[in-house]
């Protein structure tokens, strides 16, 4: 299987689309790509977009987007997610052209219910690049969910979507690469009482963004719920805040990437804190705590592939 170019995106439902758009621009660095349908997109690259903001009562995810390596491993995928029995739901026509994407289908991730997009590429911006403002955003690093059946999910992930384990803290936390993206996580899941979007993660290329940060959402009253602090797993340097909703955003400096071939083992690390954060950083209780994960619709019709 070629597998995966990258984690595409990330759909978020907030309460005030507006209100989260200015706080994405302003606070966290992204650049407004337009909005249609009542959805606002933010990039932080040359794809159409990297974000997008969808009106809802429940702040949260609404999906996460994939890019595939080719039209031929949106077709592998698609094959075996069928023979797994999982319903692979076209995305309509309409709709790939307001999010900017070729051939792309949908599933529900049957072990969490988030609701996961897999797509062969996404249109990219025409006008002027990503320009960085108040972060120098690297790209759109990586989630992490709350998972309930956190054992049946991890092997989901592994054995039928084909991302590699990295890392794990043994029993609680695992850390997934979208393989052959060599970065050491694009999806994480971690053991819980019930499933919750955990935190949405921006990479920066400058350890400097972290500092000025601090300064800056002290200025606008942004909560700052973790860190600065050193993740052991990837080595990144990060800090946690609060988006208008009070979903956890991060931003993340630095992060070990894996070779294609001859990648080291994973690591099994103990349940400790020390596990999660080298500094014992200030942690606040309200990390985390909103993120509830839409269902897709059941009556959006099913399909054997994603092909037109």
């Amino acid at each position: 299987m070629e597998g995966y170019e990258k984690l595409g995106y990330m759909a978020l439902n907030v309460a005030d689309v507006g209100r989260s758009c200015d706080f994405y621009e302003r606070q966290v660095g992204l650049q407004a790509s337009g909005d249609a349908e009542g959805v606002a997109f933010l990039r932080c690259s040359e794809d159409h977009h990297n974000i997008s903001l969808h009106a809802a009562d429940k702040p949260g995810l609404k999906r996460a987007g994939f890019e595939m390596k080719s039209a031929k491993a949106l077709d592998e995928l698609a094959a075996r997610l069928a023979g797994e029995g999982i319903a692979v739901v076209e995305v309509p026509v309409a709709e790939r052209k307001l999010l900017g994407l070729g051939r792309a289908f949908r599933i529900t991730e049957p072990h969490t219910g988030a609701t996961y997009e897999f797509y062969d590429h996404m249109r990219q911006w025409g006008g002027q690049p990503f320009q960085p403002t108040v972060a120098k955003i690297q790209r759109l690093g990586h989630f992490v969910l709350k998972v309930a059946a956190f054992e049946a999910a991890c092997r989901f992930h592994t054995d039928v979507l084909g991302f590699r384990v990295s890392d794990e803290i043994d029993g609680t936390i695992c850390f997934m690469r979208c393989h052959p993206n060599p970065y050491h996580h694009g999806v994480g899941l971690g053991r819980a009482n019930e499933t919750l979007l955990h935190h949405v993660n921006f990479m920066v290329t400058e350890v400097d963004d972290i500092g000025r940060a601090i300064s800056r959402f002290a200025k606008a009253q942004v909560p700052i719920v973790n860190g600065p602090g050193r993740h052991p797993p990837s080595g990144s340097m990060f800090l946690y805040y609060l988006d208008p909703d009070g979903i956890t955003v991060e931003y993340s400096f630095g992060m070990e990437e894996f070779p294609v071939e001859g990648a080291r083992k994973p690591r099994v690390m103990e349940p400790i804190k020390a596990s999660i954060d080298y500094w014992d950083s200030f942690l606040d209780p309200r990390k985390a705590t909103v993120g509830a994960v839409e269902r897709m619709s059941p009556t959006t019709k099913a399909t054997e592939a994603a092909a037109e």
